[in-house]
């Protein structure tokens, strides 16, 4: 099993900055493309951003050009640096990873809030 553990969520004045982490744990070698998603209340839960092992990366369009994944292998992490944030972009955001040997088969996070309210 993986275990996905989210920091860094907080509220934020609108246009301010956020940089979410995702420290993943337990069985690593499985774990293959890994992303945030997010799920405003009543919505149903979208992808925001993911990343290959390699480092390529796949954004929403909501988000290009505010939003930058990345990840450290090394540390077993991921980061969402969230920019220019706006309203909108208030919900939870959760982390997620694929695993490489099981197509069917994602890890979650817990999710972390993030709001954006002046």
């Amino acid at each position: 099993q993986v275990q996905l553990v989210e920091s860094g969520g907080g509220l934020v004045q609108p246009g301010g900055s956020l940089r979410l982490s995702c420290v993943a744990s337990g069985s690593i070698f499985v774990i293959g493309d890994m992303g945030w998603y997010h799920q405003a209340p009543g919505k149903v839960r979208n992808m925001v951003a993911t990343i290959t092992k390699t480092g390529i990366t796949n954004y929403a369009d909501s988000v290009k050009g505010r939003f930058t994944i990345s990840r450290d292998n090394a540390k077993n992490t991921v980061y969402l640096e969230m920019n220019s944030l706006k309203p909108e972009d208030t919900a939870v955001y959760y982390c997620n990873a694929r695993d490489r040997f099981r197509a069917d088969k994602y890890y979650w996070g817990q999710g972390t809030q993030v709001t954006v309210s002046s």
